[in-house]
């Protein structure tokens, strides 16, 4: 149970990041593509990316929340685990609680003898102090999460408050997605394991999909 021993945890993982940045950049293509090419003006695309930027300042401070019930549950799972093995009245049945923690495929490849030297190890083990509490790293982990959503909303919306005509600013926006989704949807390949360019390629679809029926929809 390495969480109960350590604090090595690392604030996001590739996936974690991955999987915020693509949030982010789908949630500020809906703003994005509400302007319509022939009437939007400036006002509007400074109506734009105002609401973008709050929506997605929203959604990451909520996504951070979540995060942070992640954690707590987690900690929480885990600590009841520990107790489960500890106060478990006969070998058996803490042996079944260690095997019930572990992953299914771990589980399977270990001896019994194996999992009586788990549980032994574990019940010798002091309950830790506050371990269901939130850590430093748990409220960094937090932030972290509220930023990537809310600094996505940039490299989307900067083309329509630098270039004077609409039409080449949502090419151009269009354009950087799709370039971001690849670039998360490969990242986040990594953590289940998957064909990176396979997902990449997936998400920039996603995108272009999006892309594509903004557009014809008067975007």
């Amino acid at each position: 149970m390495p969480a109960l021993l350590s604090e090595s945890r690392r604030i996001l993982d590739p996936g974690e990041r991955a999987a915020e940045i693509l949030f982010g950049v789908i949630m500020t293509m809906t703003f994005t593509g509400t302007l319509s090419v022939a009437d939007a003006g400036r006002d509007d695309v400074h109506a734009m990316f105002i609401g973008a930027l709050g929506c997605n300042i929203a959604w990451g401070i909520i996504d951070g929340i979540i995060y942070l019930m992640g954690c707590r549950a987690e900690r929480s799972g885990e600590l009841r685990m520990f107790r489960a093995v500890r106060d478990a009245p006969a070998p058996e049945q803490g042996r079944a609680a260690v095997a019930e923690a572990l992953p299914p495929l771990v589980a399977s490849l270990l001896r019994e003898d194996e999992f009586e030297s788990l549980r032994q190890r574990l019940a010798a083990v002091p309950e830790p102090a506050r371990h269901d509490r939130l850590t430093r790293r748990d409220w960094l982990g937090a932030l972290a999460v509220c930023l990537l959503v809310v600094f996505t909303t940039f490299p989307l919306a900067l083309p329509f408050l630098l270039l004077d005509h609409v039409g080449p600013a949502m090419r151009v926006s269009n354009a950087i997605a799709l370039a971001m989704l690849f670039l998360a949807g490969m990242v986040y390949a990594r953590s289940p394991g998957g064909p990176p360019l396979r997902v990449g390629l997936g998400m920039a679809s996603l995108g272009l999909v999006l892309a594509v029926m903004t557009i014809a929809l008067g975007g």
